[in-house]
């Protein structure tokens, strides 16, 4: 079957559109095809800096004669309504079908369109196609109106080898197109894909992207073996040079000893950074070697000695400056610099840098004894962790923020513990990403995300359907992995909800303005812990009470702190379905509604999980669901709730006493086994009512004719599904 042939030829593509512009290429073509009802067998899209080819194999020649049916009026519909519909069919009355459904016989256009040849429907397509790609960004060169990444300059187009015409903004298609830039610059002629990639390569153009990083990382990989050196990984710079280069050729060069003294982290991240060069280290060692690789678009004459030693002299001038602002750091302490930080600012409604810093401090020093820290090293890492943002090094190479906080603090003495907490403190910054390591460490990681989340839900920027800008989804997902892989007990709405008081009480007291001054008025200021948890549950004595001891505002912050909890199980429920738990497991947790501590949310699940994969599990949940629906029906039948404790003096049954006294000990042992935090015992206690449960309703008819026996066993059933309420809300139970 015949194929398609489609490339788009330009100046230089940035490499960081070129994997997404070929996937877009691909879904445009063949979706505007398959709404046409053709289809191929195989679709596969490459780019290089130069240009989009797409091919497609196993496409029919010609699109299929297809019938299109439209329904009509009545029969017997008012004329100009028929006439309308005949207009818009271009058929005659007597050229329309009647059918009949149960209102009864109403007209059928059935227009028969023949189909077009494959050909034509290209030509219709890439036009189209190619006016409204969805590039990032796009510019206009010339007299034309086209708008595309860089000018656009040929456009091959052939099907069963032979050209597609159509023309756009001047360009008309054609067979034709060329190979590397420098070394194969002339003409060449195509007919179908084989050809074309055979061609390409002997007029030294790579078009798999996937081929060319291959290349590239093999020959960095052999030139590092035989210096006795190996390659620092970094897959996403393997891929960003591919999309830099059609013949990709690696050399290596040299770095001088004199710039061996900078930070290792400030050495790659300039040659990664400005210059696309990969990094090299000594295995024995696992320090920075002085050597990297350099990969070129051409295959130079003299073996690339020219090469080399111009990238070591545009090198040499990088880590010149590099140096220059190292040493004028090195100057400085993080207390200087931390001096600094309340001309940054955080956030407009949120005030400077120095006040979050100031705020990271004191909430890290609460939390030193959740993850086991040291209170000062916590309040001292805190304060200082966001200090390098000021330096020079940071100012040029922002992504070592953190990384040379580290390199500060050591310089100051203030031990591992520290320098390690600010390194640190801005991960995980992914899912994939490591969690921070050390006590002082997951003190001020967490410090810092919770105060982020706070302040964003006090000035009311939340997160909206997929909009996300300030990465609090990333945040809260951060302080989960934080505390369930380090297990550290943490009651978060008390927390939040004093974070949001401290907010509240900022503003009023300096609008977010020299946080320092103030930060004994906060400290007075703060809510004991009593009043947290007794707000949150909406305990609070009275409204001068809660008023006294939050503020005149307290209820709206107890609101926001509940919508912060919310926000914290959404991104739980999908930590965990990621992690194979069910969905609906996790919902049965959650809907209990009265757990703040994750560690123990997910014990409970893991807990559930476990039990219902037994066949005592199963069962109860199946006579849960028996119970629970007798109970829906009939409470809607009554429009009453049934809640009440049942009377013994109405059971005329040994199993309704049998089963009355079973609830009461297991509801009492399952009780007593989650305030242990024994959620396997509770399962195990709950069990129990699998029998006297199943003989139940074998032998007891719950709607009996008596009116208060009726009802008392059906309070007898609310304890059922009250006791199971104790552990989870089995009702959300799927199955």
């Amino acid at each position: 079957m015949p194929d398609l042939l489609l490339e788009l030829f330009s100046e230089e593509i940035p490499a960081r559109m070129q994997a997404r512009a070929a996937d877009d290429l691909k879904k445009l073509v063949t979706d505007a095809l398959a709404k046409e009802d053709v289809f191929g067998e195989a679709a596969k899209a490459f780019a290089t800096p130069r240009r989009l080819t797409l091919v497609i194999s196993g496409l029919p020649v010609r699109q299929q004669d297809r019938k299109d049916e439209r329904k009509g009026p009545r029969v017997g519909a008012p004329e100009k309504a028929m006439a309308g519909f005949l207009k818009s069919t271009g058929l005659t009355l007597e050229q329309c079908e009647t059918r009949e459904d149960k209102k009864g016989e109403y007209y059928v256009a059935v227009i028969e369109k023949a189909g077009h040849g494959t050909d034509e429907l290209i030509a219709e397509i890439v036009p189209k196609l190619v006016r409204n790609f969805p590039w990032p960004k796009s510019m206009r060169w010339g007299t034309g109106s086209l708008r595309w990444v860089r000018p656009l300059h040929s456009i091959v187009c052939t099907f069963e080898g032979e050209v597609v015409p159509f023309e756009i903004d001047g360009i008309k298609s054609g067979n034709v197109t060329y190979g590397h830039r420098f070394m194969g610059p002339d003409a060449i002629t195509v007919r179908e894909f084989d050809d074309y990639v055979a061609k390409l390569d002997h007029q030294k153009v790579m078009l798999d992207g996937q081929d060319r990083a291959a290349h590239i990382l093999e020959d960095a990989k052999n030139l590092a073996h035989a210096q006795n050196l190996e390659l620092i990984d970094d897959e996403a710079l393997v891929h960003e040079v591919a999309g830099l280069v059609e013949w990709p050729t690696t050399f290596m060069g040299s770095i001088d000893e004199e710039f061996m003294s900078i930070p290792q982290e400030v050495l790659t991240s300039t040659m990664r950074a400005n210059q696309k060069y990969f990094a090299l280290k000594d295995p024995k060692t696992g320090a920075l070697a002085p050597r990297f690789i350099v990969v070129s678009n051409i295959e130079p004459e003299d073996g690339g000695a020219a090469v080399v030693n111009g990238n070591e002299r545009v090198l040499r001038a990088r880590f010149a400056d590099a140096r220059f602002l190292w040493d004028e750091d090195k100057k400085h302490t993080l207390e200087d610099f931390a001096k600094k930080l309340d001309q940054v600012v955080f956030h407009a409604k949120l005030g400077s840098v120095a006040e979050k810093s100031e705020r990271i401090s004191k909430l890290a020093g609460e939390l030193a004894a959740v993850t086991g820290a040291d209170k000062g090293q916590a309040e001292l890492a805190g304060r200082l962790c966001k200090a390098d943002l000021v330096s020079g090094m940071v100012f040029e190479f922002p992504d070592l923020q953190g990384t040379m906080g580290r390199y500060y603090a050591e310089a100051d003495g203030l031990g591992a513990d520290v320098a390690d907490a600010i390194a640190q403190h801005y991960q995980p910054q992914g899912p994939s990403d490591d969690v921070p390591e050390g006590a002082v460490a997951q003190a001020v990681v967490l410090a810092d995300k919770i105060d982020t989340l706070a302040g964003f839900w006090f000035i009311k920027e939340k997160p909206t359907g997929s909009k996300d800008p300030f990465a609090l989804r990333r945040a809260a997902l951060g302080i989960i992995r934080v505390l369930l892989l380090s297990e550290h007990r943490l009651p978060l709405g008390s927390v939040l909800l004093k974070q949001l008081v401290r907010f509240r009480n900022a503003r009023e007291l300096g609008h977010f303005r020299d946080a320092a001054t103030h930060i004994m008025e906060l400290n007075e200021l703060d809510v004991p812990d009593d009043v947290v948890h007794d707000a949150l549950r909406g305990l609070s004595p009275s409204k001068d009470e809660r008023e006294k001891k939050i503020g005149r505002d307290g209820p709206e912050l107890v609101k926001d702190t509940v919508s912060l909890l919310a926000f914290f199980a959404d991104r739980l429920k999908v930590y965990l379905r990621d992690k194979g738990m069910r969905h609906d497991l996790v919902d049965a947790v959650f809907a209990l509604g009265d757990q703040d501590d994750l560690v123990l949310i997910v014990r409970r699940v893991e807990a559930l999980t476990d039990f219902l994969a037994t066949d005592d599990g199963k069962n109860l949940a199946a006579g849960y669901k028996r119970a629970a629906n007798i109970l829906r029906i009939e409470e809607k039948k009554d429009k009453a709730t049934y809640s009440g404790a049942p009377d013994a003096k109405l059971f005329d049954s040994d199993e309704e006493k049998t089963l009355a006294a079973e609830i009461v000990t297991a509801r009492t042992a399952a009780s007593a086994a989650i305030d242990k935090e024994d959620f396997v015992g509770a399962m195990a206690a709950l069990a129990k009512l699998r029998g006297p449960l199943d003989t139940f309703f074998e032998k007891v008819t719950v709607n009996a004719e008596d009116a208060k026996v009726r009802e008392n066993r059906l309070n007898l059933l609310a304890e059922i599904r009250s006791a199971l309420h104790g552990v989870a809300d089995f009702s959300k139970i799927e199955g």
